[in-house]
């Protein structure tokens, strides 16, 4: 518990010797006793203190007490201090009367008794130090509810959160079987064909034209469902921080010129093409599996919501040190609200129809970015298409200043 302040009395007479008497009989180790000696030094101590009680002398020359109070009780600052009159005048004169009319809480005749004034004055210094409890009584309750506030607004973000990360659990799982059952299903049809072909003894069926189909068939299927589980192996890599990069001296063109022609098959079946606009040759320092990775997810990203009768385009660029890709497609753009949303986990873009995969490619694109010291970035305009950049350092330096040691 804090140690409450001294509590500050205020005593004004123009006679020095009877400030020295009052300060004498009033003071003591929790009081602070300001002494004035006119009504206008009186009015300035004020104005710098708080005081628990003001002793005025009724008999001034200038501004008298009762002037003095009148001032006083005009002032919102000092309307409140209680003020106690002391006066040598005799009782006939009245002085008392007047001095309860101008606000006094007491009036006191010259000479003091010395007990009846420490009386007073101990009231008075009581109630202050009770309402000074008081005061910090309700500073501390109101910093008290500003905390509980605090505490129950970040409890229910906590709980939305909570919320949150069950629908993402409860869609994310709906999202795996869906995903994952599309690629066994076909393989389960192809097996069951085949077994009916073999019972039936059509050995025909399986001529090395139609086994090859067969074969490219089920890899196709297979690959899906490797890429899905490596992409949720990958997420979970980078949560613990365990996703490993293996950087080694990468030749970018080749590496471009091999995914744009590996997509370009799945690019016909979406209805246009993927044009890689020539280049120098650009060499950089990467993870080569890594940077394809991110390279092949922008690309089917495009192929898959950014078709709008237009090529796909990748360019790159080069600005000192660091190297550009960009995947342009046309589009019906992203709206500004989705820009950073759609690199969250298990968020995937809206378009007619059911979209597919889990929505992890430009979450784990953008953190492989990362990984290499660079950037993946979107700009788009609605009905205009959009344009993924990726940025990366060329240099070694660059990026063992952001691998883990």
């Amino acid at each position: 518990m804090s140690v409450p302040e001294p509590t500050k009395l205020l005593i004004v007479d123009d006679l020095p010797e009877n400030l020295r008497a009052l300060d004498a009989l009033i003071r003591d180790e929790q009081r602070t006793v300001y002494q004035a000696s006119s009504g206008e030094e009186a009015l300035s101590l004020m104005l710098e203190h708080e005081f628990a009680l003001a002793i005025l002398d009724v008999q001034m020359p200038g501004m008298d007490g009762f002037e003095l109070a009148e001032l006083m009780r005009a002032t919102s600052r000092t309307r409140n201090i209680p003020i106690v009159f002391v006066s040598a005048a005799g009782r006939e004169l009245n002085y008392a009367f007047k001095g309860y009319e101008s606000g006094a809480v007491d009036f006191l005749h010259k000479p003091l008794d010395p007990d009846a004034v420490r009386s007073k004055v101990k009231v008075f210094v009581t109630l202050d130090q009770q309402r000074g409890e008081m005061r910090r009584q309700l500073q501390a309750l109101e910093r008290s509810r500003r905390e509980q506030e605090v505490l129950v607004r970040e409890l229910n973000e906590t709980q939305a959160e909570l919320q949150r990360s069950l629908r993402m659990r409860d869609e994310f799982m709906s999202l795996v079987a869906h995903e994952l059952r599309t690629p066994l299903n076909t393989l389960f049809l192809e097996t069951q064909m085949r077994s009916l072909q073999l019972k039936r003894g059509n050995l025909p069926a399986f001529n090395p034209e139609q086994m090859g189909t067969m074969i490219k068939r089920d890899e196709r299927q297979i690959k899906s469902m490797i890429r899905l589980i490596d992409d949720m192996l990958d997420v979970s890599r980078m949560k613990s921080g365990t996703l490993s990069i293996r950087p080694a001296k990468v030749e970018l063109m080749p590496l471009l010129e091999r995914v744009v022609s590996d997509l370009s098959l799945a690019a016909a079946a979406a209805g246009c093409n993927v044009v890689l606009a020539p280049h120098a040759p650009v060499t950089g320092f990467w993870d080569e599996f890594r940077i394809e990775q991110v390279v092949v997810n922008l690309l089917t990203n495009a192929l898959r919501y950014g078709v709008g009768g237009g090529p796909v385009e990748v360019s790159v660029h080069e600005d000192g040190c660091h190297v550009r890709i960009d995947v342009a497609d046309h589009g019906k753009g992203i709206a500004p609200d989705y820009l950073e949303r759609i690199f969250e986990p298990y968020e995937r873009g809206a378009k007619s129809g059911e979209p597919k995969g889990l929505g992890l490619g430009l979450y784990i694109s953008r953190q492989l970015a990362t990984s290499h010291g660079g950037q993946l970035t979107v700009r788009s305009v609605p009905g205009e298409g959009a344009t993924f950049s990726l940025l990366l350092p060329c240099t070694e330096a660059a990026l063992k200043a952001v691998a883990p040691a």
